[in-house]
């Protein structure tokens, strides 16, 4: 039989996107069986390889045909072959149940409760010293679970985790939003951080608004850290002036080791030359760390057993 264009087919002449994305559903759940008989070139020993009856698989055939309006086999007898429309169809059809298949591969294997997958988002002042030894913690009793690590500040890592790219996250603040579910952890002290030589750096404690007069080097706005900051100011009194924001906590640390400003930021992993950490009595500085995930969605095995053993951490987070 020789190739025919097929009269009223499904897909509009305009191309448009909206009846390919209509098309691509519906031609979906055919293409495995479209490759089947491609494969074996014949109906009936398609139909049995593939468990179902040779009249669904004939429907079917006749009714993709007619959908894309081409005519994808000639038929001869009980075989058919394929027209030059089928084999350009059947190499992207091939691709695509491969790329399926493979798919299907991951998100099981993601899924295994002993070697699946959990992405898992933290705080960049995390990262150094608390996130290495909750995994290595962690895995002392699942040592084949594998991890996506994501370090961000707050507000993005909770953009991930609603968009699907985030099982669990370490977070400060902890959120506080409908569509999240979020437990307290633990509490982490904030310090007045000054240079060696400055003024203060003989005292062990300060209150806040004694440093109403500095200036300050501060996170950017949206970190969790900065919010706290311009709260603790505000608390004591006083809107801090700022030279210069960043993005990670040791670095603010050093341009406070440069003399370029004061800083309130949380312990850092190990002692910094060139500062002096001060205990801030009043207002109370202390930020609460919290995990957050997503209400209503369900946990792989993986997920649900790190969240477990992050729970379980309540009170005990922090090095």
């Amino acid at each position: 039989m020789a190739h025919q264009q097929r009269s009223q087919p499904w897909l509009s002449p305009s191309g448009d996107t909206e009846d390919i994305h209509g098309m691509s559903r519906l031609l979906a759940p055919r293409l495995a069986y479209f490759a089947g008989v491609a494969r074996t070139e014949h109906v009936t020993r398609a139909a049995q390889e593939m468990n179902v009856p040779q009249s669904t698989l004939s429907r079917a055939m006749a009714r993709l045909e007619q959908e894309l309006g081409v005519d994808l086999f000639a038929r001869h007898g009980r075989t058919v072959s394929l027209t030059t429309a089928g084999r350009t169809f059947l190499a992207s059809v091939e691709r695509a149940l491969a790329e399926i298949e493979r798919a299907v591969e991951e998100v099981r294997a993601d899924a295994d409760p002993a070697t699946g997958k959990v992405a898992f988002g933290f705080l960049h002042t995390m990262g150094a010293e608390t996130v290495p030894g909750l995994l290595h913690a962690f895995r002392a009793d699942h040592p084949r679970i594998r991890f996506s690590l994501v370090q961000n500040y707050g507000e993005a890592m909770l953009e991930r985790l609603r968009a699907g790219e985030l099982d669990l996250c370490l977070t400060s603040p902890v959120p506080d939003a409908p569509d999240l579910v979020a437990r307290r952890l633990d509490e982490q002290k904030i310090r007045l951080v000054v240079p060696a030589d400055h003024a203060l750096a003989g005292r062990r404690r300060i209150r806040l608004a004694e440093a109403a007069e500095e200036t300050f080097v501060t996170l950017e706005p949206g970190y969790g850290l900065r919010r706290i900051t311009d709260d603790l100011c505000r608390e004591a009194g006083f809107k801090p002036r700022i030279a210069f924001e960043g993005e990670e906590a040791e670095t603010l640390r050093g341009l406070v080791a440069a003399g370029l400003g004061v800083a309130l930021l949380p312990p850092p992993t190990v002692p910094r030359p060139g500062v002096v950490e001060l205990t801030v009595t009043a207002p109370r500085a202390a930020r609460e760390i919290g995990v957050a995930w997503l209400a209503d969605r369900p946990d792989t095995p993986p997920v649900a057993a790190f969240k477990k053993f992050l729970l379980s951490r309540r009170g005990n987070l922090l090095p």
